[in-house]
């Protein structure tokens, strides 16, 4: 049988991109199937939408050749973890966990921007642009996938990337089990009088964590967690109304705020595909998992998803081989019940009753002054774990 590309992937977001990029890079054919237009290069303000990138996935975006736009990336070398009170406090350093740096915080649009820019200097990806999915079917060497401007196309695997609602998802017929917390994290941007580079800091109250993630400059991102009726009324604030709010419960570290940005908050909530297969298909990124975002790890665990798949289709012959299919779910299921379990926790230590807010101040305590722990901790966070299972 013939079919129009060795793999095809629904969904152009990052994770999509990405992994079209890295199989394009090796000479395969791919078609990239994205429901909206091309993106647009990052300009002005900073978007609201900012992810980090650590070290596995800075590689893995790097081997597809994209160039990520310098002035609007910021390295941070140190995270640093503390409870309200001040009880329990930690401080992570790159250079102790023998790296440069932790990574890099982005732009999402900049992100997807560079790795669609490199699409474009592939010969062997193909961009399908303002359509999505309506059917698919198997067949015994491949998978067809009719498109709503008319289209028809087959693959010898389809990959599912196209978020926590994916189409390809449900036409698959893959459920998910899900969890709310209960909470929205708003997201504030912000110009402040002192420079945030270098250092990236969570301070966790019951109500929920306050986080600053640095930007280029004296810019900062603010993630704000908290019920859903006290974010509601916080976005209804007026700037000079919501900035006494933040130079009030943040930590005076933050310094002052010279002018809020934007602002916006979204639900907390997890999900998890019940499989990450199918016959001829496979599902990466938000549309297998989505992760409590405390930790920050989303997007890095939906690019280790693209790495693995990645690595599997360059090196295998069949790329929609059960086996190989098998051994991928196999390695990042694992790798993201991890995540999801340690994210859930941190939740739960931090938030729960007096008892257990205070086992979680012990755990940072530990884990300042246990230095093997850790390096190994922020190691695993970076995908680096030379013990790692997956």
């Amino acid at each position: 049988m013939q079919w129009d590309h060795e793999i095809i992937i629904v969904g152009g977001g990052m994770v999509g991109a990405a992994l079209a990029a890295r199989l394009g890079q090796a000479g395969i054919s791919v078609g990239l199937v994205e429901r909206g237009s091309a993106p647009k290069p990052a300009s002005g303000d900073y978007d609201l939408r900012i992810s980090s990138l650590n070290a596995r996935s800075l590689a893995f975006v790097k081997a597809s050749g994209a160039i990520l736009p310098g002035e609007r990336c910021c390295p941070f070398r140190h995270i640093d973890v503390a409870n309200q009170d001040g009880t329990g406090h930690s401080v992570f350093s790159a250079e102790e966990s023998g790296m440069n740096d932790f990574g890099i915080f982005i732009e999402n649009r900049a992100l997807q921007y560079a790795l669609w820019q490199r699409l474009e200097e592939l010969p062997s990806v193909t961009c399908y642009t303002q359509c999505a999915p309506l059917s698919t079917m198997a067949a015994t060497t491949a998978r067809m996938l009719e498109l709503d401007n008319g289209k028809t196309l087959s693959a010898r695997l389809i990959v599912g990337a196209d978020g926590a609602r994916s189409t390809l998802r449900e036409l698959a017929g893959i459920g998910v089990t899900s969890h709310d917390y209960h909470q929205r994290a708003m997201i504030i941007n912000v110009e402040t009088e002192l420079p945030q580079q270098d250092v990236s800091w969570q301070c966790f109250t019951p109500k929920g964590p306050i986080a600053m993630l640095p930007l280029p400059g004296q810019r900062a991102s603010l993630v704000w967690y908290d019920s859903n009726e006290a974010t509601k009324a916080r976005e209804q604030l007026s700037d000079n109304a919501l900035q006494h709010a933040i130079e009030t419960t943040f930590p005076q570290r933050l310094g002052k705020l010279t002018r809020i940005v934007a602002r916006a908050s979204f639900p907390i909530k997890r999900q998890h595909a019940k499989r990450y297969i199918g016959k001829r298909l496979a599902l990466i990124g938000d549309a297998a998992h989505v992760v409590h975002p405390l930790a920050g790890q989303g997007l890095n665990i939906g690019l280790h998803d693209a790495d693995t798949l990645a690595e599997l289709i360059i090196k295998g012959r069949d790329p929609g081989d059960h086996i190989s299919l098998h051994r991928f779910e196999c390695q990042r299921r694992l790798a993201n019940q991890a995540m999801i379990a340690a994210t859930d926790s941190f939740h739960h230590l931090f938030t729960g009753a007096k008892p257990l807010r205070q086992l979680g101040d012990l755990s940072l305590h530990l884990a300042e002054r246990v230095p093997f722990a850790k390096r190994m901790m922020m190691q695993q966070a970076n995908g680096l774990n030379p013990f790692r299972m997956f």
